[in-house]
């Protein structure tokens, strides 16, 4: 399909064929292989199944490429059917029957309609109730040893400038911005320097803090609770979210509710490589 679909889309664009009559239906024969016929209907389900990159195509090249795929095929599906339909085929062909069925339900359970309201109320669960996450803003001085560090902190004491004293001797990458790390919350940092950062009150200097970087200095500039998203900037996640739940939930109910049987076999795992037993 791939080198198919990409040798058509580099070839000059072909015109969808006409009809006289003006009267094309998903019945519409394309083409007639050894007596199969090929219709407009394959196509339209055919693209379907396409993936994502090659259904951004002209539809005039997506058209004479399925088409064409779909002829050679019959030939090639009516040349195996001659010779013989193995054990292997027959197993195989159940597989895409069973996995194309399944995928097609999922897809008309996940994507039926979803209300605002529903959106609503899953926003509400997920964010109504969540505590606020507090953001800190800090700044540091690295340094190699704990000695250059204490040595910082007697400058800072006796009224040395934070952001200058960073920029002339921190050897971490933030020096040259005055050791201004920005706005982070928990998680983001090595927990040695979160220890620290979360101990301090705004305005604040910390005792020399030891990581696998060297010394750190920290200066803690302020707080501030994290806003909660919006609606909107979290809808499509929380839609994806939904669709997916409703799946798994469909699926759940339909298996309690199948008869299903799973005889008590001690079947050695490796069996599965075995092509030998399907070679009939």
């Amino acid at each position: 399909m791939k080198m198919l679909l990409a040798s058509v889309a580099m070839a000059a664009t072909l015109a969808v064929p006409a009809f006289a009559d003006g009267h094309v239906s998903a019945d519409t024969v394309l083409a007639t292989v050894n007596g199969e016929e090929i219709t407009l209907g394959h196509l339209i389900a055919m693209r379907q199944m396409l993936p994502a990159e090659y259904q951004q195509l002209p539809d005039e090249v997506l058209f004479d490429g399925m088409l064409e795929q779909l002829v050679q095929q019959q030939v090639l599906a009516d040349a195996a059917e001659a010779e013989e339909v193995t054990r292997q085929m027959q197993l195989g062909l159940e597989n895409e029957r069973r996995a194309f069925l399944a995928a097609m339900y999922m897809d008309d359970v996940a994507m039926a309609e979803l209300s605002q309201e529903e959106l609503q109320a899953e926003y509400e669960a997920v964010y109504g109730s969540a505590e606020p996450v507090v953001e800190f803003n800090a700044a540091h001085i690295l340094l190699e040893t704990e000695e250059e560090a204490q040595a910082m902190i007697d400058q800072l004491t006796e009224g040395a400038d934070f952001a200058e004293l960073a920029a002339e001797h921190s050897i971490g990458p933030s020096g040259p911005n005055g050791g201004a790390l920005g706005w982070f919350t928990a998680g983001m940092m090595v927990p040695e320097f979160e220890e620290a950062v979360f101990a301090l009150e705004p305005g604040e200097v910390s005792a020399p803090v030891q990581t696998q970087f060297g010394w750190h200095i920290v200066l803690l500039n302020e707080t501030r609770d994290q806003a909660a998203p919006t609606l909107e900037e979290v809808g499509a996640e929380l839609e994806e979210g939904l669709r997916r739940a409703r799946v798994d939930a469909r699926l759940e109910a339909l298996t309690a509710e199948a008869d299903i049987d799973r005889p008590e076999l001690d079947i050695p795992a490796e069996l599965i490589r075995n092509l030998d037993l399907i070679a009939e």
